[in-house]
């Protein structure tokens, strides 16, 4: 009963208040950025794209643009580690998780959470051996952060990030929220699995 009311209506309410603050807090930050990316790149320094929500509803999500212009369609979805696309301002936010800022945005618009598994490009539905490792998901807001992130992040293989993905949508609670956030600035500070 606790972990239904604290994620039905306390988690929504927190989320979108902290994404206020935070967005406040780092806009002047994110806007110097976003000169540091244009004048090393061209092109527009937020990176939009569509991924799926809760419930499966897609949204766009928002974050500093760390490749090069038109990167999707010069190589795959995914990076590794020396990605040629991945500029040398890009690199840096990646290793410091700062090309996440924008995402507070998506928090203020309800479409994320601080905390939750991370969101999915549409396509990767066919990554999965099974539908319903999608459907479960996806029965709550994907987050900024989540348990995969704070357990081995970009280092985890498919199966591992489903697991721990899986997981945190059972055992969501205030609780477990915190204790990832926690995680969170730790992995953060040692960049922790970051390519």
């Amino acid at each position: 009963m606790k972990e239904l009311l604290y994620t039905r209506f306390i988690k929504p309410v927190f989320d979108i208040s902290a994404g206020l603050l935070l967005t406040a807090l780092t806009g002047p930050l994110v806007l110097i950025l976003c000169v540091l990316i244009r004048l090393e790149s061209p092109g527009w320094p937020i990176f939009i794209q569509r991924r799926m929500g809760k419930d499966l509803k897609p949204f766009r999500i928002y974050k500093l643009r760390t490749m090069v212009k038109n990167a999707e369609a010069l190589g795959p979805k995914s990076t590794a580690s020396g990605d040629r696309r991945i500029t040398r301002v890009g690199s840096f936010l990646r290793r410091t998780s700062l090309d996440e800022l924008p995402q507070f945005w998506n928090l203020v618009l309800g479409q994320m959470s601080l905390v939750g598994p991370r969101p999915d490009v549409p396509e990767q539905f066919t990554i999965y051996p099974k539908s319903d490792h999608w459907a479960i998901r996806h029965r709550v807001r994907p987050g900024i952060t989540g348990l995969a992130q704070v357990r081995g992040r970009s280092s985890l293989s498919l199966e591992e990030r489903m697991t721990f993905d899986e997981e945190y949508v059972e055992t969501a609670s205030l609780t477990v929220d915190t204790r990832i956030l926690w995680d969170t600035l730790r992995v953060v500070v040692g960049r922790d699995g970051t390519n």
